[in-house]
């Protein structure tokens, strides 16, 4: 991604949809999105898996505490996620269900299901959502973090997140969010700037 130049012009882009949309960008100001593109897929999608379904502060204790519980510096690689013991595992905050999952992101890794940073660029964002969620316990959701967060991608709409379709319905005042197809089309007019658009309906709340 080309900096705050690529930013500042999606923001007018957005800001130039309707009235609604000139408002949001106007109360919000400047586009603040920080991905990290220095971790690979591997490491996203777990820290991704730390996140789902929590809240942020929660998320960072049992990342925190998966860091802590193994002596090597920086995050463990996934051999040592296999062999770890699933108590050492379930301690650091994961649930039954997310501790088979960070397991099945580990043996991807070793395989090559799960791609390196390098070939994961090449590929597009369905193929790698098609590749990524036949691994047990990983949807869509979790393959869009991984585009817009380390990857980069400029025109990803999690379409599946609540934030961003209850962002919509404040933004429109509606009584009730839109549908996930429903968000789907009604992003289409956002595009090439969806993953923008996500970033400040995630500002409404």
């Amino acid at each position: 991604m080309q900096g705050k130049g690529r930013y500042k012009k999606g923001t007018q882009f957005l800001a130039s949809v309707d009235e609604d949309w000139a408002r949001l960008v106007l109360d919000v100001g400047e586009c603040t999105h920080t991905p990290k593109p220095g971790r690979e897929p591997y490491e996203a999608l777990i820290r991704a898996i730390a996140y789902q379904q929590l809240h942020a502060k929660a998320g960072d204790a049992i990342l925190g505490k998966l860091l802590a519980s193994f002596s090597s510096q920086g995050f463990p690689d996934a051999s040592q996620i296999l062999a770890a013991e699933s108590s050492v595992l379930r301690a650091c905050g994961f649930s039954g269900r997310k501790v088979e999952t960070i397991r099945a992101i580990a043996h991807g890794s070793l395989t090559g299901l799960v791609p390196r940073r390098i070939e994961a660029e090449q590929m597009t964002d369905e193929e790698l959502i098609r590749r990524l969620t036949s691994l047990k316990g990983i949807g869509r959701w979790t393959v869009e973090m991984l585009l817009i967060y380390t990857l980069e991608r400029i025109d990803v709409l999690p379409v599946d997140d609540f934030g961003v379709r209850d962002g919509y319905r404040r933004l429109k005042s509606l009584s009730v969010a839109p549908t996930k197809k429903e968000m789907e089309r009604l992003g289409q007019q956002w595009s090439p700037y969806r993953t923008l658009a996500a970033w400040y309906l995630w500002r409404l709340k």
